[in-house]
């Protein structure tokens, strides 16, 4: 009985041994160490990519979306978007029942809707196209009001909008792509150079100069992040 007793007690005596030992390595020394190496080699990274103005005040993330909308209006569901700005992918990707339809932070994530959600089908073909009047709701019927509304924000005296890009009517996998593509960017040039009073060959130059290529040369897709985008626009219009 005796030794079963002191069995048991060395048992429990090394088993909270090991997780003291174990606690100290895992939860102390390893975080302490990986968090070291993170900010004396990828500060900027690890304290979340902060974008700073030229003031030195932190405007935002460079790995997550922002809108640039106007003041909600009295009677208004969606604040109507500042066109003196470059606009982000839309960022309703959770629907009208969540509560991150502007990218609060609280929630992301995509529709999960078919490509085909509202849909009709060629019967010759079998290929599924838009309907001129989709059901109200679908896919189909965001994708045709969202670039109906880049058509006409975008259009200005002197330039028609005419090729519309999927990133400018449809949200990213997360609802918080900080990027555009480099087609969407120049198709908002004109806008952004009239709304501010710029010359349209200047603001060309700033989407150029902010364009990224692909990662290492063949991971990706050309892209322009927005947040960084605007903050070189807000300098030129000081």
């Amino acid at each position: 009985m005796n030794n079963s007793v002191g069995n048991t007690a060395r048992l429990l005596g090394a088993a909270l041994r090991a997780l003291l030992v174990l606690t100290v390595i895992t939860g102390v020394l390893y975080p302490l160490a990986v968090t070291g190496v993170a900010q004396g080699l990828f500060s900027h990274q690890a304290n979340g990519s902060e974008l700073k103005d030229s003031t030195g005040k932190v405007v935002g993330s460079s790995l997550i979306g922002q809108t640039y909308n106007l003041p909600l209006k009295k009677g208004e569901e969606t604040p109507a978007p500042d066109l003196k700005w470059f606009q982000p992918r839309p960022s309703n990707g959770l629907g009208a029942n969540s509560v991150n339809t502007q990218y609060k932070l609280i929630l992301s994530g995509a529709t999960n809707r078919s490509g085909e959600d509202g849909a009709e089908h060629d019967p010759e073909t079998g290929r599924a196209h838009c309907p001129a009047e989709p059901e109200e709701g679908t896919l189909c019927a965001q994708v045709l009001a969202a670039k109906a509304a880049v058509v006409k924000d975008n259009s200005v005296p002197g330039y028609t909008v005419k090729d519309v890009p999927a990133d400018a009517v449809t949200s990213s996998g997360s609802g918080l792509d900080p990027h555009i593509s480099p087609a969407y960017a120049q198709l908002q040039v004109h806008r952004v150079a009239e709304k501010n009073g710029l010359p349209v060959g200047k603001v060309e130059r700033l989407v150029a100069e902010h364009t990224e290529g692909r990662t290492l040369g063949f991971m990706g897709e050309p892209r322009v992040n927005v947040l960084e985008l605007n903050v070189a626009l807000r300098e030129l219009t000081r």
